[in-house]
């Protein structure tokens, strides 16, 4: 669902200009970006033979995990250690997914203010609905972070940390829920949001810890992110 809420004096700006341009005294101008959705799917990961990794002894070689966890993982970014409680190999599963966001091309109000600049933007609220989840295992907390279109990694330092999605029970859906911006996290995305003219990307990150005797994750868990925001015109 994507939102395309227009305030009073938008749509009356719109009425009043005669050559189709948003007049420069808009102060409220919406911003809120088109829904976002992030899809975490094991079947892209290629786990198998996964009990047998987390079974198998490290306690004379820990560099066997290292060398084993792409036998355990062949698709996803998965990393193998010598957990030195058990002696055993520990798995880890890297979760990185990326949305673009083009505001020019997404919100096609933007095409009609001649490029005036976006100042005094204000990031109203981030929200997270949880709309699919056949996961037989909890995720992990989700970092969301802000970034130039070529960065698609969360470990990038160009990417900015701007909030954490809290881990969700595993098979359960969630209403659409409030999630609190870091201290600097909504300047960050206050600032690519002003600068609608260029793309950028929303990256989500997490790490997956598979132990032995640990379920082995399966199933998908898709979840929406929703930006509200708005802004004041610059003449």
């Amino acid at each position: 669902m994507r939102r395309f809420a227009w305030s009073a004096c938008v749509t009356a700006a719109l009425a009043l200009s005669g050559c189709g341009l948003i007049s420069s005294d808009v102060t409220n101008f919406d911003l809120t970006l088109p829904d976002k959705t992030f899809t975490v799917d094991t079947a892209s990961w290629g786990l198998g033979n996964v009990d047998a990794f987390t079974s198998t002894d490290c306690s004379a070689n820990a560099g066997v995990c290292a060398a084993a966890a792409q036998q355990a993982c062949n698709q996803g970014q998965c990393f193998g250690s010598c957990d030195s409680a058990t002696q055993t190999c520990d798995l880890k599963v890297l979760v990185s997914l990326w949305q673009p966001v083009d505001l020019v091309a997404e919100k096609p109000e933007l095409q009609t203010i001649n490029n005036q600049p976006l100042v005094g933007v204000t990031i109203d609220k981030l929200e997270y609905q949880v709309i699919e989840n056949s996961m037989n295992v909890a995720t992990p907390p989700m970092t969301m972070y802000i970034a130039p279109a070529t960065v698609m990694a969360p470990g990038d330092p160009q990417a900015h940390a701007i909030a954490t999605i809290p881990a969700v029970p595993a098979g359960t859906t969630q209403a659409l829920m409030s999630i609190e911006l870091t201290a600097d996290g909504k300047t960050q995305l206050a600032k690519f949001m002003g600068d609608y003219a260029t793309p950028f990307n929303i990256i989500v990150g997490s790490e997956l810890d598979v132990k032995q005797g640990d379920t082995v994750p399966a199933g998908r868990l898709a979840a929406k992110v929703v930006v509200t925001a708005h802004a004041s015109l610059g003449g």
